[in-house]
């Protein structure tokens, strides 16, 4: 954790000094790091080292959100690595605005300003506001090393006392985490609460609220586009949108994108289970859109409560993995064990949905050692309400 707390003490990092010290450890093996300040405490302050040092800790972690090239230049807090929104995300929101012909956005609750480089880079002006100042010396400090300064004005405000009138757009980020009771799950406990975010936004000509993917459909007001975002397969945010076409569901899958918008189809019908499962992208599921895989593959649902669609027929779709069913069973542990030592299963995938049991715990009863050298994957879920395993493999 970075040892830094205030912004004048984070200046101290963006000194000659401190940005020479950072370039020494841009490559720094965590564990010498121990020996590495010793070190470099011979010729540098305690308290730069230190922050130094994990500034470049929170730079590794911000790889996988950012990249190694934009990480490496970039300033961090770590609630800022653990609450910034992924780069890819970030990018095709930019160009969602920029599409909407948006050239100047109000960014509030801007965090050290991971949108706000995405919109800048799409050629958008942006006012990043926040309330904490070493948040904003953060996001002004990423500005200046993006060579981003001149698109992007940072502000340390309340964003419910900032003007938004004169901007094409207004995004709000609210913070769902809290140092005291963690995630956040009731949208009126973000800050700021988010029937401000919606009043905000419906003052807006168009704007964006990023919410948990998990808020109720209910929660979701009338006048909002609402959709869920899923990268590499992971459902990353759930996104209001308003300005646009209102009541409008969809889920967009990155990177592509692949959208697929709700047509309001009625659930599909349970059947049983046949040679092809379909397993829906996360945020194809949180949207609510399963009927739309399901019409699309010419499949129905394997139990009313399960979001696993079945088919006889091997039909192409960007919004759902598709796998062959070889095996149905009840569920019975040693049954399972016996079909993996006779398939010689060296690799064992195992999915559940609808079950309570842990797919660790199985696979550790089952497959202790590997029995071979292939693979398979198993379903625990339900079928028509009964408990079920499925065995079978991706179709590639």
């Amino acid at each position: 954790m970075s040892s830094f707390s205030t912004a004048e003490a984070f200046s101290a990092l963006l000194s000659p000094e401190g940005l020479a010290l950072l370039d020494e450890l841009r490559d720094h093996d965590p564990a010498q790091e121990l020996a590495l300040a010793t070190k470099l405490r011979r010729d540098h302050p305690a308290e730069l080292v230190s922050a130094a040092l994990g500034q470049a800790r929170l730079r590794q972690r911000a790889v996988a959100k950012f990249g190694a090239r934009d990480a490496a230049r970039m300033f961090f807090t770590p609630n800022g690595v653990e609450q910034a929104t992924r780069t890819s995300v970030a990018a095709y929101r930019a160009e969602s605005f920029k599409a909407l012909g948006v050239r100047s956005v109000a960014d509030l609750c801007c965090g050290i300003g991971g949108d706000a480089i995405a919109l800048a880079r799409a050629g958008i002006s942006v006012l990043a506001v926040d309330r904490d100042p070493l948040t904003c010396a953060v996001a002004r400090a990423n500005a200046e090393a993006l060579g981003l300064a001149d698109l992007i004005e940072v502000r340390e405000a309340d964003v419910t006392e900032v003007d938004t009138a004169a901007y094409d757009a207004v995004f709000v980020d609210p913070a769902r985490r809290s140092d005291k009771r963690g995630r956040i799950f009731d949208p009126e406990a973000y800050s700021p609460p988010l029937s401000w975010a919606v009043a905000t936004a419906l003052k807006a000509p168009r704007a964006a609220l990023k919410i948990a993917p998990g808020i109720p459909h209910e929660a979701i007001p009338a006048e909002a586009d609402a959709e869920w975002i899923s990268d590499g397969g992971d459902v990353k945010e759930a996104v209001l949108w308003f300005g646009t076409e209102p009541g409008r569901v969809r889920a967009a899958l990155l990177p592509g994108p692949r959208e697929l918008v709700g047509r309001g189809l009625p659930d599909p019908e349970v059947r049983s289970v046949g040679r092809y499962l379909y397993e829906p992208d996360g945020a194809v599921i949180r949207a609510h859109l399963v009927a739309e895989v399901a019409e699309e593959v010419g499949g129905g649902l394997i139990d009313e409560t399960i979001a696993y669609v079945t088919g006889d027929e091997l039909r192409g779709t960007a919004y759902a993995s598709a796998y062959e069913i070889t095996d149905q069973l009840p569920f019975n542990v040693k049954k399972l064990k016996a079909l993996l030592r006779e398939r010689g299963v060296g690799v064992l995938i195992v999915k559940k949905r609808g079950s309570a049991v842990e797919p660790e715990e199985l696979r550790r009863k089952v497959m202790p050692k590997p029995f071979g050298k292939g693979a398979a994957t198993v379903f625990l879920t339900r079928a028509a309400g009964a408990p079920v395993m499925l065995v079978g493999a991706p179709v590639r």
